[in-house]
């Protein structure tokens, strides 16, 4: 249980540093971390760092396509969770 926990910070810290920097090379016009990478990373336990990421960074959060992408993760991950009883 232990691992999973540490495992959980880990990611979420990931992928809240990951929307950081791609809302970083969006104001200086870089190329970006594609959004399915940032799905991805949501996906695999980080997306309470992704929502975190979205508000702290107010990244993402007026493209609708993307937003209803995060949702399904956040919803099956939400679920996995639950009966997984973490």
């Amino acid at each position: 249980m232990k691992i999973v926990l540490l495992y959980l910070i880990c990611i979420n810290i990931l992928t809240l540093s990951l929307f950081g920097v791609d809302k970083l090379l969006a104001i200086k016009s870089k190329r970006r971390i594609p959004e399915k990478d940032l799905l991805v990373f949501s996906f695999v336990g980080g997306a309470i760092g992704g929502l975190l990421g979205m508000f702290m960074f107010n990244h993402k959060v007026s493209k609708g396509s993307f937003l209803w992408k995060f949702a399904f993760v956040l919803i099956a991950q939400i679920i996995l969770f639950v009966f997984m009883r973490i």
